[in-house]
């Protein structure tokens, strides 16, 4: 109910400086921290000169602000650069093109390209395609839409297929060097090997005491389509006996029949990520290989391939990956998601795919100040919903201009009124924001729950006989009478009141003639913090709250300057006028939420997407 959205800030006091509404307690503290300033500039002033103590005529003094911890400048990421500190840096972001990214790929990828930039190096944005079952165009798109929308331009887009014969040539290197062989056993005798279901001992394939020759015959004939899927498959000649699982003769290449996105039907058989990863690595000299933690088994085949071929040997580190409590990250769970209807799609602003929460409205920079604050550490991160929401809050605080927005729209007859023009400033804080003209019309329309039938001590908003002001509005008004149809109120009549104390509330409006909208507003898709434990599974854990629309809303025409001004803010990948889909369109709707518009938005219809909440009144 619009009752609730507003209900935190129904008791807030307006900041006449600011044009803020705070709590009492919190306008009592500035109010004396003001006095406090200005007690102390009046004494400078009085106080005797001080000879070089002020600034040279004409000059500005800059406020100098605290930097942010840079996650590259200390911690682990600064370890593993002392490591091999050398110049230039040369990183990595290696999605697998087989879905949309997610908020945990978004620290990846300013990890790799953050890292690389810190140290005035480059990085690429390699696809990992050698898996042509699960590939689709789409997911490449998506991706490097993606990285770019979070500011950062690879020095080349490229492909693991582009390597495809210069790994198939590594493949057989590695035949000769009696470091791999041609293997036909199922997935029951792979597992007996590796000590199946009772971890006894282990035991190498009989399949390895094949000669050389023999392995690249059969390879060859793996190559020119001897062999269906499953029928033989090159394995690397690791060691066994090793405590560590990627040294049990990982699977190198296999047969699969699957025309691949961009060599067609040129290639049977395709390289694994095991064998692929680390070799790409070397060909393109990265000299920093940063993945996350499920990695770090994995770093000692790593390390073996490249030194078994005497090839560049890069170095790998693995760092904590970064998890959202209250809502699903898996591909499958999310496909189910949207194939049951349960969400619009893969860019549902409720899921947390980095296409949803572009969509919702979060700016980029939102997104790389969270990463940056959490920091960068080998444990993984598991963060709550309410944590990342306080991020993008406190980052859309600053950075987008206020605008008055009603969703549940009553009018108020202003009986004393005379259509005037007031100049309202999008952002009293921010004067380079600038101001926008709003006309201030006899009749205006206010929310359906700031107006009560009977009043009480304890409310503070309009009601018979009781006074309230409109934002920017130079009188408060108070309510004389209303009509109803059945229970529902259908006008408030009110007057002007120009003399007696200020009110103790002051509320938002929009004058009539204002743009109706849609707002679609955002509540957790999920009930628990742990929807994946819930009895009956995810599905059952389903917040049927999860979205609220207000088909009626109103915006006041501030709304299209707003617009014809975005991206707000200008950062990242959003970072000129213009540069940036509807979402950029944000801004804050004053004692409502913070608010973007949708893409399903057209010329005629506006839809807006609530971001996050505003902050909750302490108290409350």
């Amino acid at each position: 109910m619009a009752d609730a959205i507003v209900e935190g800030t129904a008791k807030l006091q307006l900041d006449e400086e600011t044009g803020e509404m705070v709590s009492k307690g919190e306008l009592k503290k500035r109010l004396a921290k003001r006095a406090k300033k200005a007690a102390t500039a009046k004494a400078k002033s009085e106080a005797p000169a001080k000879e070089n103590n002020a600034p040279k005529a004409g000059k500005v003094q800059e406020v100098v602000k605290a930097e942010p911890m840079n996650m590259f400048a200390q911690g682990f990421l600064d370890e593993v650069y002392k490591e091999r500190p050398v110049k230039p840096v040369v990183t990595r972001f290696p999605p697998e093109p087989n879905g949309f990214l997610h908020i945990g790929h978004a620290k990846a990828i300013a990890v790799n390209f953050g890292f690389a930039k810190y140290h005035g190096g480059k990085c690429y944005l390699r696809f990992d395609d050698t898996n042509p079952e699960a590939e689709e165009e789409k997911y490449f798109v998506a991706i490097k839409e993606m990285v770019k929308w979070l500011g950062f331009e690879p020095c080349a887009v490229t492909y693991s297929s582009d390597n495809f014969a210069k790994l198939y040539e590594k493949a057989e290197d590695l035949i000769k060097k009696d470091g791999a062989y041609v293997c036909h056993c199922g997935d029951a005798e792979i597992k007996a090997q590796r000590g199946g279901e009772s971890h006894g001992p282990r035991f190498r394939c009989e399949h390895a005491k094949q000669p050389v020759e023999q392995n690249l015959e059969e390879f060859r004939g793996m190559r020119d389509g001897k062999y269906k899927p499953r029928e033989a498959f090159l394995r690397m000649k690791q060691d066994i006996e090793d405590g560590n699982p990627q040294m049990w003769d990982l699977a190198a290449y296999r047969v699969l029949d699957a025309s691949h996105h961009r060599t067609g039907d040129t290639w049977k058989i395709y390289p694994t990520y095991d064998f692929t990863h680390c070799i790409c690595d070397s060909f393109e000299n990265i000299t920093h290989s940063l993945c996350t933690t499920e990695f770090i088994l994995s770093r000692v085949s790593y390390e073996w391939l490249n030194k078994k071929l005497e090839i560049y040997e890069p170095m790998q580190r693995e760092y904590g990956r970064l998890n959202i409590t209250g809502t699903v990250l898996s591909k499958r769970k999310i496909a189910k998601l949207v194939n049951e209807k349960y969400v619009r799609g893969w860019d549902d602003p409720r899921l947390f795919t980095l296409i949803a929460i572009k969509r919702r409205g979060v700016p980029p920079g939102a997104i790389l100040e969270f990463v940056n604050e959490l920091g960068v550490t080998t444990n993984p991160t598991n963060i709550q919903l309410a944590r990342f929401d306080q991020t993008v809050r406190k980052y859309l605080e600053v950075t987008v201009p206020r605008l008055m927005l009603v969703l549940d729209p009553i009018p108020v007859v202003i009986e004393d009124a005379e259509e005037i023009e007031l100049d309202i400033p999008f952002y009293a804080k921010a004067p380079a924001m600038g101001s926008h003209k709003l006309k201030m019309t006899k009749t205006v329309y206010i929310e359906r729950s700031d107006f009560r039938e009977v009043d009480s001590k304890d409310y503070f908003r309009l009601a018979p006989e009781k006074a309230v002001g409109l934002l920017q509005v130079p009188y408060p008004i108070k309510a004389v009478s209303f009509t109803k149809d059945g229970d529902k109120v259908t006008e408030i009549r009110a007057v002007y009141v120009k003399e007696g104390k200020k009110p103790k509330t002051y509320i938002h409006w929009c004058p009539e003639g204002s743009r109706k909208v849609e707002v679609r507003i955002h509540n957790s898709l999920f009930n628990s913090d742990k929807p994946d434990d819930a009895e009956g599974g995810f599905l059952a854990n389903i917040n049927p709250n999860s979205e609220e629309i207000w088909s009626d809303a109103l915006i006041e025409s501030g709304f299209d300057e707003v617009k014809r001004r975005a991206p707000w803010p200008e950062a990242a990948g959003e970072s000129e006028l213009g540069k940036g889909g509807p979402e950029s369109i944000r801004f804050q709707a004053t004692r409502v939420a913070y608010m973007a518009v949708d893409s399903d938005s057209t010329d005629d219809k506006v839809i807006l997407n609530r971001i996050v909440s505003l902050k909750e009144d302490s108290n409350k």
